[in-house]
C-alpha cells in the first residue's frame, strides 16, 4: 500500500531503545486474518498515550510502512 489506511487490532506494544531514541515495536492484526501478526516500528509520536493491547486501531501507512496508529 503506497498511501492509506486499515484497520488493525494490537496484540503487543514493546518499546524498544536504539542509541537512546525510543521507539515502540508493535505487533498487530488485520481483523479479517487474526492469524496473521505482523510488526511495526514507530515514534512516540505516532502512537496514541492510551493505546493498549486488544486495541482496534487505524494504521496509516505510508510507502508500505506504517506511520502512525490513531485510535
Amino acid at each position: 500500500m503506497l498511501k492509506g489506511t486499515r484497520p488493525a487490532i494490537i496484540k503487543r506494544i514493546q518499546p524498544v531503545s536504539i542509541h537512546g531514541q525510543v521507539s515502540y515495536e508493535v505487533s498487530w492484526v488485520d481483523p479479517d486474518t487474526p492469524e496473521d501478526v505482523r510488526h511495526s516500528r514507530v515514534g512516540p509520536e505516532a502512537v496514541p498515550r492510551n493505546m493498549e493491547v486488544g486495541d482496534q486501531v487505524t494504521l496509516h501507512f505510508l510507502m508500505g510502512m506504517v506511520s502512525e496508529i490513531t485510535k
